[in-house]
């Protein structure tokens, strides 16, 4: 997962204090600071990466007598931003080194203590593209996560998309709001899942009875096309929109997905799904368009409550799906023209979108296995 830290240009505590509340506000809960912890720990719920002892992470190499600003010594394990990392490890500390990239020597350090370290800050004024590539390349087996120091939202964007992994994050040094802006909205982007959608062709709509039933409220707003990936199979999965049309009966609710009955399936980030019964609040779930385009959604609240509900059938390809929806004409599914269509009014032969997983589902993980679902 990308991520993005913040540290404020300057020493004026004002101007500081509008940069670090732009990034809480923007997304970025992280701030590199050694002036004004305890101020900024007042803005919010952030971690401080520091040179204190408490601080959430601690950095090495930045503000002392290590190797990481200084002349490396010929033999790295003497480095004593090696022995500092070290000895922080062994007190359970979570570490970040910081190191300006300066030679072919500083490489190395950084490409050591990588392997210890839980963060790696690297710093480059001439560095560009091809020492980060080397340093991603060497480490990307190794538990540590890689942070570019970048000034603005172009050389965060190189950082991010360098070799096709990439950096892990980026340290942006700015005293300009729009810049943290615009880097936040990147890490949206790159972060943001997509699925591949079809049109499979409805083949059965049928009442059959009650069940408990979910709505799913979250804490975003969904536009006209959004919905839910849900299912009563994992192979397959259809889009459910959301409330976001009004109807003679009700007013909108763009916040809500009606998702259906408690045992069913609705994707969650990072392709892993869960079962509608287990989604509570502070949870977090896919919201997903016609185009299959996502974005995470925070649940605010889950409704469950007994409903009749309607089996509705589709087949793709000779691959046929089925799920529960609840029988009420503001429940939709999205059509192939990405119109949604009520379930009072679908009829076979309807054409509406699907998502099919070509693994199966060991505790909501997609994994390379044959199952039956019926």
């Amino acid at each position: 997962m990308k991520f993005a830290w913040v540290m404020a240009d300057g020493s004026n505590w004002d101007a500081k204090k509008g940069i670090i509340t732009t990034a809480l506000e923007s997304g970025i809960d992280t701030v590199v600071d050694f002036e004004n912890v305890t101020d900024i720990k007042k803005l919010g719920n952030i971690n401080i990466v520091s040179d204190d002892d408490e601080s959430d992470i601690i950095i090495v190499g930045k503000n002392g007598e290590g190797d990481g600003t200084l002349k490396i010594p010929m033999d790295l394990s003497e480095s004593k931003d090696l022995a500092a990392v070290n000895g922080l490890k062994r007190k359970g500390k979570s570490v970040a080194f910081y190191i300006e990239i300066k030679s072919k020597k500083h490489e190395e350090l950084a490409r050591e203590i990588g392997r210890i370290a839980d963060y790696v800050i690297l710093v480059g004024s001439d560095w560009k593209i091809i020492p980060l590539e080397n340093i991603i390349a060497d480490l990307q087996k190794e538990d540590v996560r890689l942070v570019a120091a970048v000034p603005d939202y172009e050389e965060s964007k190189v950082a991010l998309e360098t070799l096709e992994h990439g950096t892990d994050g980026i340290l942006l040094f700015t005293s300009d709001i729009h810049q943290i802006k615009k880097v936040a909205s990147l890490i949206e982007r790159i972060e943001s899942e997509s699925y591949d959608l079809v049109p499979a062709t409805v083949t059965e709509i049928k009442p059959v009875g009650s069940g408990d039933r979910v709505c799913i409220d979250t804490a975003s707003m969904m536009q006209v096309g959004e919905g839910m990936l849900i299912g009563s199979y994992s192979k397959g999965l259809f889009l459910v929109h959301s409330e976001s049309l009004e109807s003679e009966y009700v007013a909108s609710r763009p916040f809500r997905v009606n998702a259906g009955p408690v045992h069913a399936y609705v994707m969650t980030p990072n392709n892993k799904t869960k079962y509608l019964s287990e989604i509570e609040t502070g949870d977090e779930v896919l919201t997903v368009d016609k185009e299959g385009n996502t974005k995470s959604a925070v649940v605010g609240r889950v409704k469950i409550e007994k409903r009749p509900l309607m089996l509705i059938e589709a087949e793709y390809e000779g691959i046929k799906i089925k799920t529960l929806l609840q029988n009420a004409e503001t429940i939709r599914l999205v059509g192939e023209d990405g119109i949604p269509i009520s379930i009072a009014d679908l009829k076979n032969g309807d054409k509406v979108m699907i998502y099919l997983d070509k693994g199966a589902r060991h505790f909501g993980m997609s994994i390379e296995e044959s199952i039956i679902e019926k």
